[in-house]
């Protein structure tokens, strides 16, 4: 009875072991990770937004009452959502990468107990064949009692203990995949969403354009001066150089205003100049991002010097805010450092953002804190920062200057890095 317990148990072990999903224990976690990226990224790719939600969305913007603020206000919220959302998905795609790991490491656990479970299962096999002689019955056999019975005394213990930790493994290995199913699905649930609010800004940003009296020559003409100020300026600091005399005098108030402040609305939607002095506006300035920090102001910037600015590692496609009230000075590409965007934010300093695909601002336009300027595409050769080389994901550079010379934005941000 006891054999053919021990039998049964090890013959279904070893099915458990010959499952493909078993068998595939030799891949390693890399090639496991990269398979289920490539399979969720299909998956994200899919995901759009519905012709009868497209019109259900367009008639909510119509809806919006076309004044500066009304605008403003929704298009501040609507990317506040959507940042938040692009971090809940880069968190949960960490997620799944960790459980991706845990799973190959169990794999490979399988993986390296197969040998020793066959050959086990094996001696039982082939003492099912041919059972010791029980020795009631033929006492001339006792020698050949005696020699199985140590033999099997010797197996039991060893194969209890593998098959405890087998059943252990794939209770585990089931555990990780229905963790990796619940968490690939309240992803694809925030990538619906995101669609949804990234969808919404774009309807908003064109209807902002327009309200706006702007006409087509108009911007065309903002498009070649901007064109032209990237060909004249051999480096980055003589383009930068460019607006610094301008920006000196741009905003110096002889009083602080005693406004209400938070890290989003930092004033009336409707305003035309920064609500408060930059100085005075440290710890309340939104992120311009959502996204990792890869290199801090004053680390190695990749080519020997010391960053000038911080570099962040977004998700493709992932939204970009101003952070801060200002005049957008220059927008437009400029060398490799993908579309640069330069806001005057008054009494001498200067923003810069740069390494994004796509830009929704012009120059000469006056944009609030948190206010979406840009759009990052995928992954860059190079930055302002040195930060992509070798990354495989977009990166924005963003910089503080202050008369000219570079500071760290560190203390200003409301949620710090």
């Amino acid at each position: 009875m006891t054999r053919r317990f021990l039998l049964g148990l090890g013959l279904a072990a070893l099915a458990a072991l010959a499952n493909p999903l078993a068998a595939a224990a030799q891949d390693d976690a890399a090639a496991l990770l990269e398979e289920r990226r490539a399979a969720l990224d299909g998956l994200l790719a899919e995901i759009t937004v519905s012709a009868e939600r497209q019109a259900e969305l367009e008639a909510e913007i119509a809806a919006i009452e076309t004044d500066r603020a009304t605008l403003n206000e929704t298009l501040i919220a609507t990317n506040q959502r959507t940042q938040e959302l692009e971090t809940a998905i880069a968190a949960s795609e960490a997620r799944i990468a960790g459980l991706v790991e845990d799973e190959a490491a169990i794999r490979t656990s399988l993986a390296g107990r197969r040998e020793v479970l066959g050959e086990v299962l094996a001696a039982l096999q082939r003492m099912g064949r041919q059972p010791p002689p029980a020795i009631l019955i033929q006492p001339e056999d006792a020698l050949a009692s005696v020699r199985s019975a140590i033999l099997l005394g010797a197996v039991v213990p060893e194969l209890r203990a593998e098959a405890a930790a087998l059943v252990a493994d794939m209770e585990a290995l089931m555990a990780l995949r229905a963790e990796q199913e619940a968490e690939q699905s309240r992803l694809l649930a925030d990538a619906a969403t995101l669609a949804e609010e990234s969808q919404r800004i774009e309807l908003l940003l064109a209807e902002r354009q327009t309200a706006s009296d702007e006409t087509a020559a108009e911007l065309e003409e903002q498009r070649a001066r901007a064109a032209a100020l990237a060909a004249d300026a051999g480096t980055l600091e003589e383009l930068i150089g460019a607006f610094e005399p301008r920006n000196v005098a741009a905003f110096a108030p002889e009083s602080e205003p005693a406004v209400d402040v938070t890290p989003i609305f930092l004033g009336e939607a409707d305003r035309i100049r920064p609500a408060i002095p930059f100085a005075s506006a440290r710890g309340l300035l939104p992120r311009p991002a959502a996204g990792e920090l890869l290199i801090d102001f004053g680390g190695n910037d990749g080519f020997g010097g010391r960053a000038a600015g911080i570099s962040l590692g977004t998700r493709s496609g992932a939204r970009v805010s101003s952070p801060s009230d200002g005049w957008v000075e220059f927008a437009g590409p400029y060398r490799s450092y993908g579309n640069l965007l330069i806001v005057n934010a008054g009494d001498g300093y200067l923003v810069l953002l740069a390494g994004m695909d796509q830009l929704d601002v012009r120059p000469g336009q006056f944009v609030l804190a948190g206010e979406p300027v840009g759009m990052m595409g995928t992954a860059r050769v190079a930055d302002a920062g040195g930060a992509s080389l070798g990354n495989v994901q977009p990166v924005l550079y963003v910089e503080f200057r202050r008369a000219g010379t570079p500071i760290n934005p560190g203390p200003w941000w409301a949620q710090p890095f």
